[in-house]
């Protein structure tokens, strides 16, 4: 697995690698740190790119342990930081 991937386990134990698009870090809920990813040759059924974003609590080892984002304010400000980027991202 390279630098940039992790794999998710969905509810039904199914893994899914996926592609790290950013990370950030947001003291505003607790210093948590999060991570938007999105998974590897899945499409939504209109054949868009799938997003999707988690909490991740980063350990002493290389690893860490991902968090479901539970509030509505915390998925509000994920969602502003990727149109921030996406954003930046056609400006170039």
């Amino acid at each position: 697995m390279e630098e940039n991937q992790i794999t998710i386990v969905d509810e039904k134990g199914n893994e899914h690698l996926c592609e790290i698009i950013f990370t950030f870090d947001a003291e505003k809920f607790g210093k948590k740190s999060y991570v938007v990813f999105s998974p590897i040759g899945e499409v939504d059924e209109d054949g868009d790119q799938i997003f999707d974003a988690m909490a991740y609590e980063q350990s002493e080892d290389e690893g860490g342990t991902l968090l479901s984002i539970e509030s509505e304010e915390e998925w509000e400000m994920v969602q502003e930081m990727f149109n921030t980027l996406a954003d930046e991202q056609e400006e170039e």
